[in-house]
């Protein structure tokens, strides 16, 4: 058999694996995206203030997300197979049952059971990504996994928009993809030594406190937009339609926004990219506070916005990989869940400014965070590209 032949087969089983986990992302991050929009709907039905509803957001964080490379440790002993197949169908049961439940205490135990599915999935989904891309195509593949689940949360509003007590038939699309991916995903069995604490702390030191410092901000700033959103929208007179397209559009360019940035980042480096999307931003998300749907620049505006403000997303994850290229899962984590979970924690802040004066005011706070990493940004070194371990 020839080198070129075992290569383009090795290709095509990289790229099967790649596509499995994608599409586990999508419909995990799918899930996900519904809380949001039906903020509105859970402060009717149970009663309660906004910052409460922003709580909900704020443990489905911790448990998805700042957990998450704890959970990538223990997922990784338990196996990567079952934990990239099976993460998504638990986080999609326990979320498309929340309109189900009678009190607002079992609310919030269903939203952290759920966030752990979302956690013990993403560390194992982008380690297979990393593992079974090209060199030279990393960024690009990383951003194609990226870019399924921001795809997914362009579509969970679309499930959100069906009401509280249709969303349980959502959960079994979950079933179907979690039963590919676990048929077409090998059994991964690390070769580098185990983590221990010590090492994980290790790895979360020098360039990449500075790049999490980044992805918290960048992230916070990001969610804080979309969680004022409806309430932005509400209070100016629109309604669930408008939620729902504007929570679509802002993905959709999230998603291309990421591809883009991730290819270039192959051509010109990683830092460059992480810069520019920054200083490309700030401006833009500030005038889009101020915009409504009634206007004919907001919808074109919020795709430029969820283009720019995603377009570092991936490349941020590729740049802690190669920061750390022995421990790809944890690197991954850092950046894809305890960067975001981070601020999902702090999200209930934005809540109770948003109670204390109003939601636009709220998220244009959270938007200003963006100026601390334009400083961030320009201390970060260029990582160099290696094999990953």
């Amino acid at each position: 058999m020839s080198t070129g032949t075992v290569t383009t087969r090795a290709f095509q089983g990289g790229a099967a694996i790649a596509t499995a986990v994608t599409l586990g992302h999508l419909i995990n991050d799918a899930y996900g995206a519904m809380l949001t929009p039906l903020g509105p709907a859970l402060q009717s039905k149970f009663g309660v203030s906004i910052a409460a509803i922003t709580l909900l957001s704020s443990i489905f964080s911790l448990t998805s997300s700042v957990l998450q490379p704890l959970l990538g440790v223990i997922g990784e002993r338990l196996g990567s197979r079952l934990m990239a197949a099976f993460g998504p169908v638990f986080t999609g049961l326990g979320l498309t049952l929340v309109g189900f439940v009678p009190w607002f205490g079992a609310l919030l135990l269903l939203v952290a059971v759920a966030g752990l599915g979302s956690g013990f999935f993403h560390p194992s989904g982008a380690a297979y990504v990393a593992r079974s891309s090209p060199t030279s195509q990393r960024g690009l593949w990383a951003s194609l996994f990226s870019a399924g689940g921001t795809a997914g949360m362009a579509l969970g509003p679309v499930f959100a928009s069906a009401g509280l007590q249709h969303l349980h038939w959502f959960g079994l699309i979950g079933l179907v993809i979690g039963a590919i991916s676990y048929l077409i995903t090998p059994d991964y069995h690390p070769t580098a030594k185990r983590l221990t604490l010590k090492a994980y702390l290790g790895i979360f030191r020098g360039p990449m406190v500075t790049l999490w410092s980044m992805a918290v901000l960048r992230s916070l700033a990001s969610i804080g937009y979309n969680t004022m959103l409806p309430f932005i929208l509400v209070e100016r007179g629109y309604g669930l339609r408008e939620v729902a397209i504007t929570l679509a559009v802002f993905a959709v360019a999230s998603a291309l926004g990421g591809i883009v940035g991730g290819r270039i980042s192959d051509k010109i480096g990683r830092v460059p990219v992480l810069r520019s999307a920054i200083l490309a931003t700030l401006p833009l998300f500030i005038a889009l506070i101020y915009s409504n749907p009634g206007q004919w620049w907001f919808y074109p505006l919020t795709f430029l916005v969820g283009a720019a403000v995603n377009s570092s997303v991936p490349v941020g994850i590729v740049t802690a990989q190669e920061y750390a290229p022995g421990h790809v899962a944890v690197a991954s984590s850092i950046m894809m869940g305890f960067s975001w979970g981070f601020a999902g924690l702090l999200i209930f802040l934005v809540g109770f400014l948003a109670d204390a004066t109003s939601p636009s005011t709220a998220a244009l706070i959270a938007v200003l965070l963006l100026l601390p990493s334009v400083y961030l940004a320009y201390k970060l070194p260029e990582p160099p590209k290696q094999q990953f371990g």
